[in-house]
């Protein structure tokens, strides 16, 4: 295997436990965190309905689990890594176009695309190698 697969996947992993790790800070934000929050993102966080939550945990642990899954080079992978792209547009889609409560800032769309993008990548990239 190419020295360049590595790398990508390890990149990539590191890049997905981030989403792991924001995931959990979210979930599990104590009060005096929640409370230091501007008001707006308080009240995005009380009614943001839990599907949208569980798509982020969704697209988190199963892109993390594909990528793993990729780096040894397993087929169900790209199943994974699939599942969590639909995730992501899902909770993307909520963000921009449901959801009227918190105006999203330009670095915060730029960071959506971003998270797109590296996600329809390991989905191409991760059909590729089991090709």
């Amino acid at each position: 295997m190419k020295k360049s697969f590595y790398i990508i996947c390890s990149i990539t992993l590191i890049w997905n436990i981030v989403g792991v790790i924001n995931y959990l800070g979210f979930v599990y934000m104590s009060n005096e965190a929640f409370k230091a929050l501007p008001s707006d993102m308080q009240l995005y966080i009380e009614t943001r309905p839990s599907w949208v939550t569980g798509a982020f945990a969704l697209a988190v642990f199963s892109a993390t689990i594909g990528n793993i899954g990729l780096l040894i080079r397993k087929k169900w992978a790209n199943l994974l890594l699939i599942i969590s792209l639909i995730s992501i547009l899902i909770q993307t889609f909520y963000n921009f176009f449901i959801q009227d409560i918190v105006q999203i800032p330009n670095s915060e769309v730029a960071i959506s695309i971003l998270i797109v993008l590296v996600a329809v990548f390991l989905v191409i990239y991760s059909q590729k190698i089991n090709k």
